[in-house]
């Protein structure tokens, strides 16, 4: 029993350090900003990221096949496509406001699988999605109720973050998680230096501060808080596992506060609880309030 309960809350630390890390990842991509372009700063980011995945799991690798790089290349694509708007976006917001806005996906995969699946949303998700909604209003429009484009990439992003979710469950079926992510990383990766290559300035110096910022985005970000989300998630329930991983959105905007000194007003607050209190709603449906029978 006290080694189980060892397990469970090692597992809880883990999901805790992930998504502490991807919080801490916003500030450190808006940072980056600074010195490189977008599709640039994807493509190291994931091109040493799969790099290092290859590494530490190369006794997997012999099992690839057409399959996996199939599969692999369609979540690959939604990957590409979220990850891309989503820095596209923070070039026009703050760290905190990309983060929570991100976090939307969550509330929009129900309503894609209802699409796909015929399966229709229960109460939770739909009081779910009203709250993102309007949290969504009090985040992103300003007093002319108009929205800044960095918004609404971001908002885009999210939609794209919560496609590829549908394409990791309806296409994962009896495959490594661990390959599939490096196949899905390895194009992304790809697809980032085609545009990269096409339409951006690679940066012919390099400060150090700027390769620092690479490589925490690169192994802390993308390989070790991957490790850590699926060692965390093996051992701890969906619902606990899910509300710990949605704190990613809130470091990023503590992040955000510290370092970068994004100003939080009211209105901020209340848009940014709202969309918290839906992204719970829906991934967890407050099964952890409830007594186990």
């Amino acid at each position: 029993m006290e080694k189980q309960s060892g397990k469970n809350i090692a597992s809880k630390l883990a999901l805790f350090g992930a998504s502490v890390i991807w919080g801490s990842s916003f500030l450190v991509v808006k940072k980056s900003m600074d010195s490189m372009q977008p599709h640039t700063l994807l493509a190291l980011r994931f091109t040493i990221g799969s790099i290092l995945l290859c590494i530490i799991f190369m006794n997997r690798l012999k099992n690839l096949n057409k399959e996996y790089f199939l599969k692999g290349g369609i979540i690959g694509v939604f990957l590409f496509i979220a990850y891309s708007l989503q820095t596209i976006g923070i070039t026009d917001t703050t760290p905190g406001k990309n983060a929570f806005l991100t976090a939307i996906y969550c509330v929009i995969v129900p309503y894609l699988y209802w699409i796909i699946e015929k399966n229709k949303p229960d109460i939770y998700n739909i009081f779910a999605g009203i709250l993102c909604l309007t949290g969504i209003g009090f985040v992103s429009l300003n007093n002319d109720f108009k929205i800044r484009f960095g918004d609404t990439f971001t908002l885009i992003s999210g939609f794209f973050y919560a496609a590829h979710m549908v394409a990791l469950s309806k296409l994962t079926k009896d495959k490594d998680p661990v390959l599939l992510t490096i196949v899905q990383f390895g194009y992304t990766a790809i697809f980032s230096w085609i545009i990269a290559l096409l339409f951006e300035d690679i940066p012919r110096s390099w400060k150090q501060n700027v390769i620092f910022e690479v490589l925490y985005l690169s192994v802390f970000a993308t390989a070790v808080a991957l490790l850590l989300q699926t060692i965390g998630q093996k051992y701890t329930k969906p619902a606990p596992a899910s509300i710990i991983l949605s704190l990613e959105a809130v470091f990023g905007v503590l992040f955000s506060v510290i370092f970068y000194e994004e100003e939080v007003t009211f209105k901020l607050m209340i848009g940014f609880l709202l969309i918290f209190i839906s992204v719970i709603t829906s991934e967890s449906k407050w099964d952890f309030l409830k007594k186990n029978k």
